[in-house]
């Protein structure tokens, strides 16, 4: 599907950052964004890259009754040789067909999904960061908009994509955080709509995490939703446990995200020497190997922040400090090789990496 660029008239070009060391996260948004509607009968229509602006949409829109909504996130980076890098771009776009399939909602074609970025984030290179830990934030989204009050799917959809220029997800970068386990709410069941990249999931969320935090914590683990027995998500990031020759995580069951940093996680901890082992994790076997000091290292993994060390656990009012409580060399070396991979610092053995400008 051809694109269409429309014009920036002068007036609505932004003040660019003067500062990329204070950029923070998600809160700057570039000149233009892409669109496109699929609509009943007629499919995919109208792909377009036009100036930033709100949408106005119908009170009776269904996204705002019966959510169905999907997103992504992605990154791009600047290398030092002023180069533009995507990492695996590819697997953004079938796992936003999986979670538009869990909604029953229209599949994006991969093209049209891979062409409206590439051509978006080339046409806005300028607002792409070069300091060290900056990015271009990619957020593409599908939400319905027909006005209708019957719970049914869509007839009509957006399709977009926006841009903001980030620094580190943390305020504090790359340094341990401390872990609460939730026991009493759940995230998600077998089932439901866990594996899905949907809205309501982190909504869902919110209130175990502000609990979390007031009482000094950074992040939620989440229990599986039958037995509030198995670990699945933390926060919004996969988790892993690293034992002294084996890297652990919890398995794909239809109830946790399937992680493009997880994915590179698993296939990065094998080549350096770790067994990889996607099995239930029982979180009293669990906080009973921390203890012992099996567990050496604890780590989340996400597209936001990459890796985030663990310092802590705490399970039924029981601290335990992991390892040392500091960053271990597996987390460290993990998260150094995929950003180095990133920003074109080390070679790209995988394949992961694609340039678009």
């Amino acid at each position: 599907m051809d694109i269409k660029v429309l014009p920036l008239p002068d007036e609505r070009k932004k003040q660019k950052f003067a500062d990329e060391s204070k950029l923070g996260f998600g809160k700057i948004f570039t000149d233009r964004m892409f669109i496109a509607e699929w609509k009943v009968n007629q499919g995919w229509v109208d792909a377009r890259i036009q100036p930033y602006g709100p949408f106005t949409l119908d009170p009776a829109a269904l996204v705002f009754h019966y959510a169905q909504e999907i997103f992504e996130g992605l990154k791009a980076y600047r290398w030092q040789d002023g180069s533009i890098a995507l990492f695996r771009p590819e697997m953004n776009a079938r796992r936003f067909n999986l979670s538009a399939d869990r909604l029953c909602m229209p599949e994006v074609p991969e093209d049209l999904f891979l062409d409206g970025i590439r051509q978006l984030v080339s046409l806005e290179r300028d607002w792409i960061p070069g300091a060290e830990g900056t990015s271009l934030y990619i957020r593409p989204t599908m939400m319905a908009v027909e006005a209708v009050l019957g719970v049914k799917p869509a007839d009509h959809y957006y399709f977009y994509v926006i841009l903001s220029p980030v620094g580190a997800y943390y305020a504090s970068g790359f340094n341990p955080v401390k872990i609460m386990v939730e026991d009493s709410y759940v995230r998600a069941v077998p089932g439901g709509t866990g594996e899905a990249k949907t809205g309501g999931n982190y909504a869902s969320s919110l209130k175990a995490g502000l609990e979390a935090k007031k009482k000094g914590y950074d992040q939620v683990l989440w229990l599986d939703g039958v037995n509030k027995r198995y670990i699945e998500e933390v926060g919004a990031m996969n988790m892993f446990f690293a034992y002294a020759d084996k890297v652990v995580t919890a398995p794909l069951a239809g109830s946790i995200l399937n992680g493009i940093t997880r994915d590179s996680v698993l296939k990065l901890a094998a080549t350096l020497g770790f067994s990889v082992e996607e099995r239930p994790i029982d979180v009293n076997e669990l906080m009973s190997d921390i203890r012992s000091g099996k567990v050496k290292e604890a780590f989340g993994s996400g597209t936001a922040a990459v890796i985030t060390p663990v310092a802590s656990l705490c399970y039924k009012d029981e601290s335990v400090a992991v390892g040392n409580g500091g960053v271990g060399n597996l987390t460290q070396k993990l998260y150094d090789t995929l950003t180095g991979i990133q920003y074109g610092k080390i070679a790209d053995q995988f394949g992961w990496i694609e340039k678009i400008a």
